[in-house]
């Protein structure tokens, strides 16, 4: 039985062509504060900060195969955590981020135990829930969260030695903080942890036999995801300067779900392109239509799934093969073409013919002295 194998090249070719491809992402994503103007580099930023929260999400709803509809009460923690530190207290910026990612860590974790007997829409309608009554409760605690007026805090201001403006100097620190989150999500998924998440979500029972603890990794899949959630609330607070609790209603939720389903699940560059459309496809919608931007937006939505049902992510996937394909079936005749010239034209002894005449036939009895 013969295995076929890969060309001796073929991975370092594939190394060498995601070197370059990651070289090419990251000279872009370092000049382009220095190309666009203000606005479009805050633009930018958020991008960068919702892909984290996405980062998160993909975490338990594309690895682990849970459904959370209250993402954006983890990313209100972690914003109003850097809010009343800052705020209240007078700390750095920076001092905030590690706070928060492990005040989020334990609120998933606490959320994630009563959530390990619920799945489908029943977790779907408890984590709305959360989302739902959260900000109420923010506004209840006005001595600690300034009530219905939110909290206004210093914006992150540029060192001297950097000769940069608030909003570059803005968006490097949130591209640093992105770059880590990635890089932590992609980790994760490929260490033991991120393993198991997959067992489970293709199939709890056989990842129970095969010795997984589905409560220890479904708890860990919504603690890990609000982390990443309340990173990304921490941040939006630095590049905002304000939180209220009007900003992080369910919606706020029901998009960020939208947006990494129109990224890609299961994807690693999936919440990346999903935050481009979270923040871009609600200002093209404004431009469309003043009066009834949502609508817009929804109709661009059913667009996007109709036309890549697997996402975005699938969508540049499917293109790529596409295009291999094509120039695999272009090349493949001139190749032929080139070995038949160089071949001999008289065609090849068959081994019916090159066998001598008094051959014995396959399966013949053997012949005795008298034949």
């Amino acid at each position: 039985m013969s295995t076929i194998t890969a060309p001796p090249g073929t991975d370092r070719a594939r190394r060498l062509r995601a070197a370059l491809t990651a070289l090419l992402v990251a000279a872009v994503a370092v000049g382009a504060p220095f190309y666009f103007a203000p606005f479009q580099v805050f633009q930018l930023t958020m991008v960068l900060l919702y892909a984290v929260a996405l980062a998160g999400l993909n975490l338990l709803v594309g690895f682990g195969g849970q459904i959370s509809l209250g993402h954006g009460a983890f990313f209100a923690a972690g914003a109003y955590t850097a809010a009343v530190m800052l705020d209240r207290y007078d700390t750095g910026h920076l001092a905030t981020l590690p706070v928060a990612a492990a005040g989020c860590f334990l609120l998933g974790l606490g959320f994630g135990v009563p959530a390990l007997r619920l799945r489908g829409l029943y977790l779907a309608l408890v984590t709305l829930a959360f989302a739902v009554f959260l900000p109420p409760l923010l506004k209840r605690l006005e001595p600690v969260t300034g009530g219905s007026m939110g909290l206004t805090v210093d914006k992150m201001q540029p060192p001297v030695w950097s000769g940069l403006a608030e909003d570059q100097w803005t968006y490097f620190v949130v591209l640093t903080v992105t770059a880590v989150a990635l890089l932590l999500a992609r980790n994760l998924l490929r260490s033991r942890i991120g393993r198991a998440l997959l067992a489970v979500r293709d199939n709890e029972s056989a990842a129970e036999v095969m010795g997984v603890r589905l409560s220890l990794h479904k708890t860990l899949a919504f603690a890990w995801s609000a982390l990443f959630a309340g990173v990304s609330g921490c941040v939006y607070t630095w590049v905002i300067g304000f939180v209220s609790p009007d900003s992080f209603s369910f919606v706020l939720s029901i998009t960020l779900l939208a947006g990494l389903v129109v990224g890609g699940l299961a994807s690693l560059y999936g919440p990346l392109l999903g935050a481009a459309f979270v923040m871009y496809v609600p200002s093209v919608a404004q431009d469309i239509s003043e009066a009834a931007p949502g609508v817009v937006f929804g109709l661009l939505i059913i667009a996007v799934m109709f036309v890549a049902p697997t996402g975005l992510a699938g969508l540049a996937g499917r293109v790529r093969g596409t295009a291999a394909r094509r120039l695999t079936r272009t090349a493949t005749p001139a190749a032929d073409d080139d070995r038949t010239s160089d071949s001999d034209p008289s065609p090849s002894p068959t081994p019916a013919d090159s066998a001598p005449a008094d051959a014995e036939p396959v399966g013949a009895p053997p012949r005795t002295e008298k034949e």
